[in-house]
């Protein structure tokens, strides 16, 4: 029986989009692709999310890629233009999950600890959370198994009592391994769907 929902955060709750920012920068979105596949990657992001500070990460991709340190700098300068806003539909499933009263709540996110407290500041809702569980200041992300089992030995969760929501397949396969049920997000009305199918009422 479920008693614990564990939600992913970026594009789960918040919306986290880089071309939010870059769209500013450069000409086109074919010049932001590149530079986000090639030089701003997502594996370099993840670094960075697994407890790398944003200064030693900055200061790698400005020496292989001096010519670009202007945009590279803007990543975590201007951070907070990647943020479009809170999905308002899945943060109104998440309040009635609240108020309903009968789940623990847990956020278990990919997130640099230097960025993460401007999300605390924006979004009053993250702090209806039980407990919140940041990959930076960890030193460990997703999908690690450890990361999830952090979670749930910190917070006392069994696996076959938890739900896990994420936006990413990679991390919704990692927590299946570990026996830990879950819904890849693909849209708040997919999710509602899914959460009705486990019986799991958020109207």
């Amino acid at each position: 029986m479920i008693n614990t929902i564990i939600f992913d955060l970026g594009n789960v709750l918040i919306q986290w989009d880089p071309y939010l920012l870059y769209r500013k920068l450069f000409e086109n979105d074919d010049e932001i692709t590149y530079f986000l596949e090639n030089i701003c990657t997502m594996q370099w992001n993840e670094e960075q999310d697994a407890g790398r500070s944003i200064q030693q990460g900055t200061d790698i991709l400005i020496a292989q890629f001096p010519e670009y340190e202007a945009n590279i700098r803007a990543y975590y300068s201007r951070w907070e233009d990647m943020l479009g806003g809170a999905i308002e539909e899945t943060v109104e499933q998440f309040k009635a999950l609240k108020v309903g009263g009968k789940y623990k709540l847990y956020a278990l996110t990919n997130w640099s600890a230097e960025t993460f407290p401007i999300a605390l500041t924006k979004y009053d809702f993250l702090n209806w959370f039980d407990g919140i569980v940041v990959s930076g200041a960890e030193g460990i992300r997703k999908p690690a198994p450890q990361f999830y089992q952090l979670l749930l030995d910190r917070y006392q969760v069994k696996t076959n009592e938890a739900l896990f929501i994420d936006d990413n397949y990679r991390n919704i396969l990692a927590a299946r391994a570990m026996g830990i049920r879950s819904i890849h997000f693909t849209s708040p009305m997919h999710l509602a769907q899914e959460l009705n199918t486990l019986g799991i009422d958020t109207n």
